[in-house]
């Protein structure tokens, strides 16, 4: 009987060291991954981050549907007239013609051409019924938005607006923020800015009467979701201290969720009249128009991957750590041995941050024989590599690791009293990982 119980120990520890010498590096493994070299007094160096795809437009990537779908103008065509001069009616829409045509795409195709290219609805012909029309930007995919988002009107600036997230891929809405010419009077709100938050009301609704001119200031043709403001909150009006930010992002998911999205509505509710009162024999100078939409952001990985790809008209994130999904949200199979987290914006040992401390004396001893180099390496003696000099250095024409002269000494068995501390204490040696080999 203890023979038996024996074997079975030492099978147990032979799987437990294999898993260990094998994956234990895999809890620095991700500083592999999310690295970049950077000269500094030191030379040529590792400079470790979050892993995370670079911040882009994600307009590139998004489908657009109006609803109504017919409110595009041009069918049939119509003249429209300037809202600042009623008898100037010289515009045209004509979606049988490409010159006179506005469908939606081109409030996402290159700007700078002349004449401006924008999307444009039908005039408000049926005053007094509303003029309504619901914008929805689709991604099927979770995105992390980085900066403002900004909407560039043609018409003058709509005297009601909402702008909407949805997290479930436009399952439900909630509202971002109300734009009004009168908060009270639109939407019962008092008018507030993005100033007058704090970083314990960063997460409230506001109505904003900032962007709501009509056609007096019509050189003010921008409307915004102020992202980088926000930010500010924590990272100071420069955006200097984004560590500040990334800690709050690490341990707040409703901060995380605030600036999270899969689909994004735009409900213009009431066009620009540039007056109290509607002009009835003249109602085609009321319309919406729209030249641009910016939505700058990035693909969200959980903090596992560098990169996100686009292909057959899908985003999706090139998974590390052993983990997979659109969002890198699960441990690949057989990759359970340790439940899936998302990645850290904390410093080593804690997360994957970006951070110079790689080594120190104290929780990150180099192995092996490493000597720590200003915290930010370790330099490792000739026989070992990795970030931790972890890796034994073995020349396969020699055996390889353990082999007759490799020089590495063989495994030997432990006492049955350090069998059982190392059964104990194995899944902690590999507690850091991110998901790890299950044990069968």
């Amino acid at each position: 009987m203890r023979f038996h119980l024996a074997l079975t120990l030492q099978a147990l520890w032979a799987g437990v060291c294999q898993a260990a010498m094998q994956h234990y590096p895999a809890a620095w493994g991700h500083y592999d991954v999310c690295k970049s070299q950077v000269y500094s007094d030191e030379g040529l160096t590792w400079d470790y981050m979050a892993c995370q795809p670079e911040a882009a437009d994600m307009t590139q990537y998004l489908k657009v549907t109006l609803d109504p779908p017919n409110i595009t103008c041009g069918d049939p065509p119509e003249t429209y007239c300037a809202l600042e001069n009623p008898y100037m009616c010289n515009n045209e829409c004509d979606a049988t013609t490409d010159e006179l045509a506005h469908p939606p795409e081109l409030m996402f195709d290159t700007e700078g051409r002349n004449p401006t290219t924008f999307w444009q609805s039908t005039s408000w012909k049926k005053y007094p019924k509303a003029l309504l029309v619901n914008i929805t930007l689709s991604w099927n995919k979770t995105i992390e938005l980085t900066d403002d988002i900004v909407l560039t009107f043609e018409s003058g600036r709509p005297e009601q607006m909402v702008l909407e997230k949805s997290l479930d891929y436009g399952r439900s809405w909630q509202p971002y923020q109300f734009y009004a010419t009168d908060c009270l009077d639109a939407f019962t709100m008092e008018p507030k800015t993005v100033q007058d938050l704090t970083q314990h009301t960063l997460l409230d609704i506001i109505c904003t009467e900032d962007y709501s001119r009509g056609y007096v200031w019509k050189n003010d043709k921008t409307v915004r979701f102020e992202i980088k403001d926000r930010f500010a909150l924590f990272a100071g009006p420069r955006l200097h201290n984004m560590a500040s930010l990334y800690g709050q992002l690490d341990t707040t998911k409703n901060l995380r969720d605030f600036f999270t999205i899969t689909d994004l509505r735009i409900r213009l509710l009431r066009p620009a009249t540039g007056a109290t009162m509607v002009d009835e024999n003249n109602l085609s100078r009321y319309f919406y128009a729209i030249s641009d939409i910016k939505v700058q952001g990035r693909c969200k990985c959980n903090l596992h991957a560098n990169s996100c790809v686009y292909d057959k008209e899908k985003l999706s994130c090139e998974c590390e750590h052993n983990t997979t999904g659109p969002d890198c949200g699960r441990c690949k199979k057989s990759y359970q041995g340790r439940a899936w987290s998302a990645g850290s914006y904390l410093p080593i040992p804690k997360g994957t941050a970006n951070t110079s401390r790689v080594c120190d004396n104290e929780l990150l001893r180099c192995q092996n024989g490493g000597v720590c180099v200003n915290n930010v390496r370790c330099s490792c003696t000739s026989d070992y590599s990795g970030l931790l000099c972890e890796n034994h250095r073995c020349e396969s024409e020699l055996g390889g690791c353990g082999g007759p002269d490799s020089g590495q000494a063989p495994l030997t068995p432990p006492s049955l009293p350090g069998l059982l501390l190392l059964l104990l204490l194995g899944p902690a040696l590999l507690r850091d990982a991110s998901c790890w080999p299950a044990l069968l």
